[in-house]
């Protein structure tokens, strides 16, 4: 079976390669729709580091998307359903490690062709059927919700059971996410998030309070804290979770930095704080996921606040259209109807 994946081979650039599919491996799914990731943007604006981007292009990008199954030589899903892709693709099992951390696991868009192609054949457990009930603007940016599930299901393990104040710094997507899903496991708790930009801020509705980070409260505040900002954010976010936390404290860091941060040890052994990461998700969070699009129909309302645009794709001139007003949003998920 012919296909035709749409690699960065330069930054901005994409060209078309033509790929021979071996149908008989799996799944066949022709994907619909899209969603870019500040992942993707890095590759595509080139600002990763030339030894990066030597390594990985030319390549497809894009790990979070929908699409519908064309073929199913396993016999699992019927033609016509509706799935999300699960990115991850391990190598190997263990007991004891998640497949996200295992070192061999290989992931979509980053160690091999992401989905910006017309079809893609994966194994039957890197698919997942959706329920009808969930927009597939919403569906699309399911990796994310995926990625935010796994790291409160890691806190739900890790954490003592004193959750009646956890806070989230950050006011992007995956803080978003991670707040709303907080919500709704702990509906008894206060869930209070910290950001620098009101007008993000503003869309948190659901939290019990809001604050700029300048203006945030004293010390010794919240039971638990999540860290979703990333980047250069990192650094002054850790810095005052370290202090906003209450002793004994479970702090979840989520926001990628392509830099090292520095970490105030001396006040985490005082507080004898647990500081964990979590990175991706694996299958099981997809089904969780799932799960709670089911359990909580009004979910998908709050989650489509995030979509910050959607453009048709049918071109490579569409591509960059798509990933240029990724790159000029101010807020939200950039969405690809993607007709390839």
């Amino acid at each position: 079976m012919l296909s035709c994946a749409y690699r960065l081979t330069a930054p901005r650039v994409f060209e078309p390669v033509q790929l021979e599919l071996n149908a008989s491996a799996g799944v066949v799914v022709r994907p619909t729709y899209l969603s870019v990731c500040n992942a993707d943007i890095r590759y595509y604006q080139g600002s990763r580091s030339p030894q990066v981007l030597a390594k990985k292009l030319p390549m497809a990008l894009i790990h979070e998307g929908i699409g519908v199954v064309v073929r199913d030589a396993t016999g699992t899903f019927a033609r016509g359903s509706r799935v999300v892709m699960v990115p991850n693709a391990p190598c190997e099992t263990s007991d004891y490690i998640a497949e996200n951390y295992l070192r061999s696991s290989k992931f979509c868009g980053s160690g091999f062709d992401g989905f910006m192609q017309e079809l893609v054949v994966l194994p039957p457990e890197r698919v997942v059927a959706l329920p009808d009930s969930i927009p597939n603007e919403v569906a699309a940016f399911t990796e994310l919700v995926s990625v935010a599930a796994h790291a409160v299901n890691r806190f739900d393990s890790i954490a003592h059971e004193k959750r009646d104040r956890i806070g989230v710094w950050g006011d992007g997507n995956l803080g978003f996410i991670v707040s709303l899903i907080l919500k709704m496991r702990y509906p008894q708790a206060q869930i209070c998030v910290y950001g620098r930009n009101e007008y993000k801020l503003n869309d948190f509705t659901f939290a019990d309070e809001t604050h700029l980070t300048y203006d945030a409260p004293g010390e010794c505040t919240c039971d638990h804290a999540f860290e979703c900002c990333g980047g250069d954010g990192s650094v002054a976010a850790i810095e005052q979770i370290i202090d906003a936390v209450r002793p004994e404290a479970t702090v979840s860091l989520l926001g990628v930095s392509e830099n090292p941060v520095p970490v105030n040890t001396r006040m985490m052994l005082e507080k004898g704080l647990r500081l964990f990461g979590s990175s991706r998700s694996g299958r099981a969070d997809f089904v969780s996921v799932v799960e709670m699009y089911k359990q909580h129909p009004d979910m998908a309302r709050y989650l489509e606040s995030l979509i910050g645009g959607v453009f048709p794709v049918r071109s490579i001139a569409d591509m960059c259209t798509a990933f240029e007003a990724d790159l000029r949003k101010s807020a939200g998920k950039t969405i690809m109807k993607w007709d390839m």
